[in-house]
């Protein structure tokens, strides 16, 4: 493989972007939006820039890397003549599987069709295609050139050779692949949203501060980061999506999301996409002054 496409300049897309282009790849990045083409082609120079002054990469190592990403705003035309496409779109089921079923009429038939969902179904992705032996999860990490797992997850219908071909693909990307099977949450999210969740109800009850919660996980449990300073930087939005398909899968209280989560979320306190979440980041991204909401009287 050497002509993947991603659909989505986001956050993750053009992260995704970002690494296969520095890996040698061509890449074609797609979305319906040019300013958030540019916008993501943009992000991905800085990120190079970075790595350019910590002296990782060279200037001509980044040119090459910008020179291998092409953008396009038709899904048609932008996965035209490509083996692989990897799908990084919002975390909506209706948008995924409209994209899905566009993808099966446009694609060549040995095209791989892969998604970064973080919490959807492969099968049920899957399903509204004709080649569901050839779909597949790719979970990256973010931030995608820093983040070494990618959990690649095989939908019921997932042949072996697809699921092969996506983890040796992983590894010459520098990653680490590592096979899960399809159930909600994958394993990444079942494990960590129900942690995400359960600091947030045990600020909900009163029972520590922000800091105070994040601080114990830290210190105490080795964590880089707390779960709400974690929870900020994944989005509310997002943790809530994540935890409403894991509860609607298993039907398991455990998993239903805390009010506080829901009610941040419908006030529009996202984290830091959106300026405020557990945290104020109204003068830095970094998670130093708590938001007023949570501050003691």
């Amino acid at each position: 493989m050497k002509n993947i496409a991603v659909i989505g300049a986001g956050t993750m897309g053009n992260g995704i972007a970002h690494v296969f282009a520095q890996n040698g790849f061509h890449v074609h990045l797609i979305d319906v939006s040019q300013e958030a083409l540019d916008k993501g082609l943009a992000t991905i120079s800085r990120n190079l820039d970075r790595m350019v002054a910590k002296e990782k990469i060279t200037e001509a190592d980044k040119a090459k890397t910008i020179a291998n990403i092409t953008l396009f705003t038709s899904l048609g035309k932008g996965v035209q003549h490509t083996e692989l496409v990897v799908e990084a779109a919002t975390e909506n089921i209706e948008l995924k599987l409209k994209i899905f079923k566009e993808l099966d009429r446009e694609c060549a038939e040995n095209t791989i069709l892969a998604t970064n969902t973080s919490s959807i179904s492969i099968t049920q992705i899957a399903a509204v295609t004709k080649r569901p032996e050839s779909v597949i999860g790719m979970h990256f990490m973010n931030p995608v050139p820093i983040m070494k797992l990618v959990e690649i997850i095989r939908g019921y219908s997932t042949s072996d050779a697809t699921t092969n071909a996506v983890m040796a693909l992983s590894g010459q990307l520098g990653k680490t692949p590592t096979e899960v099977n399809d159930y909600p949450g994958f394993v990444a999210n079942r494990i960590l949203m129900p942690m995400i969740n359960e600091a947030i109800e045990t600020l909900h009850h009163g029972v520590a501060g922000v800091s105070e919660i994040d601080t114990v996980m830290k210190l105490g449990m080795a964590h880089p980061m707390g779960p709400l300073q974690l929870a900020d930087f994944i989005g509310l939005d997002v943790c809530l999506s994540i935890l409403n398909v894991m509860y609607d899968g298993f039907k398991n209280p455990k998993y239903a999301p805390s009010p506080l989560l829901v009610n941040m979320v419908t006030a529009g306190k996202l984290g830091v996409k959106s300026g405020e979440g557990f945290y104020d980041y109204t003068t830095s991204r970094k998670a130093e002054v708590v938001s007023n909401q949570f501050t003691k009287k």
